[in-house]
């Protein structure tokens, strides 16, 4: 198993760093968050992700994507954590996507992966039922009537939920089994409540009242709903880990020039010892998070069966060291990393949030102590 990037790997990384430092600049998320954008993204840059293709990196190209993997949707992950973009793609082109490549009819997949990969369409995939990661608890029902459903239910912290043009709603069916629907959030029974979190994204609180659902809104293709919500978290867990580990790098590769950059006593403080003790360790840590995040996004393309263990580590490594970057990075910062005139206290913001979805590092942490049996 190769930890180095190949070349079509290197090409995209290339090509995100460009578009994201153009398009989707720290300054961006500073901007929406001042003018209080009531999605908490730019539509515009989603778009843009389609027309690079972007969106399409674990479609079938007979749905309009590009087939990539899970690496290259990490690759391109990384670089948004390095940029902190605020957009759908976890979400739409990871969780959402996962979903109906794993769960959809072919109809179901022709409609919706299409708007996906191109851009046409937000999708968010609501699971969580209360503030922190608990998908083994799902209360939200889905009862058949007549030829179709109804859905109750309340949905919490639904990641770009606000701005959704349709959500995946994970739900239990009267056999007692797992299953997807597709909802369109202006149907009759729905209702959202716009959230605003320390990172300055917007996630929604969505209730489900008697909501009427048609027989084709069920995703009801996957032989085990269970599994397949599994592997859909693992998904995203890995994707999540890598946009953590964009901005622990980026939190690093500041602090470093900041180190360089500032005097005191007259010398650069980046010469004292103290403070190059506490990089070094800085390094360590996030070398060890970054071999962890591709070990797991490989087994998720290669070895899929080997790849829960490796995902629940990287998970888990990958939140505290985000955290513990963007710490650092305002201690070393000195007093103006406090100011909302510096950056760096984005990325602190930031690394908090992404390591609360879809589980923090405790929660991933016990996923690594069961699975290896203990």
């Amino acid at each position: 198993m190769s930890y180095v990037l190949n070349e079509e790997e290197q090409m995209l990384r290339d090509a995100a760093k460009a578009y994201l430092a153009e398009k989707s600049p720290v300054s961006e998320l500073r901007r929406l968050r001042d003018e209080g954008c009531k999605d908490g993204f730019r539509h515009a840059v989603w778009r843009g992700m389609a027309e690079m293709g972007w969106n399409g990196v674990v479609i079938e190209e007979a749905y309009g994507g590009v087939d990539m993997g899970y690496s290259a949707a990490g690759v391109l992950l990384q670089e948004m954590g390095r940029t902190l973009t605020a957009s759908p793609y976890i979400p739409s082109a990871i969780l959402a996507a996962t979903a109906l490549r794993l769960a959809g009819t072919e109809a179901q997949k022709s409609e919706h992966l299409t708007k996906i990969a191109n851009g046409e369409a937000v999708y968010a995939f609501a699971i969580d039922e209360a503030a922190r990661h608990h998908p083994e608890r799902i209360d939200t029902t889905a009862v058949k009537d007549g030829n179709g459903f109804r859905l109750n239910g309340s949905k919490r912290f639904v990641a770009c939920g606000n701005g959704a043009d349709m959500l995946i709603v994970v739900a239990k069916t009267e056999d007692g089994g797992t299953g997807f629907f597709l909802v369109d959030p202006k149907t009759d029974g729905v209702t959202r409540t716009m959230r605003r979190t320390v990172d300055s994204h917007v996630p929604a609180d969505i209730d489900f009242k008697d909501v009427k659902l048609d027989g084709d809104a069920c995703l009801s293709e996957a032989e085990d709903g269970t599994a397949a919500l599994a592997f859909i978290l693992q998904a995203g867990s890995a994707c999540v880990a890598a946009e953590a580990l964009g901005i622990a790098e980026e939190s690093f590769d500041r602090t470093l020039t900041y180190l360089k950059e500032r005097t005191q006593f007259g010398t650069e403080i980046g010469s004292f010892q103290g403070l190059q003790h506490r990089a070094a360790e800085l390094l360590c840590e996030i070398e060890l998070a970054r071999s962890l995040v591709m070990k797991a996004l490989r087994s998720l393309d290669n070895e899929p069966s080997q790849a829960p263990l490796w995902i629940a580590a990287a998970k888990a490594k990958a939140t505290e060291v985000s955290r513990f970057a963007a710490a650092e990075a305002i201690q070393l910062h000195g007093g103006v990393g406090m100011t909302d005139e510096y950056e760096i206290g984005f990325f602190y913001k930031r690394a908090q949030a992404a390591g609360e979805f879809l589980g923090d590092d405790r929660y991933h942490s016990d996923k690594v102590a069961s699975t290896s049996g203990y």
